[in-house]
């Protein structure tokens, strides 16, 4: 998987969650860019619990994804 290290926002499209090596469990996100583009992202546990599809996702330059705002403009 690729990091995305640069500044992006989006909302979620999926949530899945597996044991691709058998022994750790991997949380992951289908976020749709603003753009249209979809991206794959790893998230811990708590992030991935607090969002379900359709919420707001922001990542800032070089930093962790988090829940953003929505936007109701």
């Amino acid at each position: 998987m690729t990091k995305h290290t640069g500044a992006w926002s989006g909302t979620v499209a999926k949530k899945s969650r597996a044991a691709f090596d058998g022994s750790n469990l991997y949380r992951r996100l289908a976020v749709r860019l603003d753009d249209g583009t979809t991206i794959d992202v790893e998230v811990g546990r708590a992030l991935w619990r607090e969002l379900e599809v359709g919420d707001r996702l922001v990542q800032d330059e070089g930093g962790t994804p988090h829940r953003g705002q929505s936007s109701t403009a």
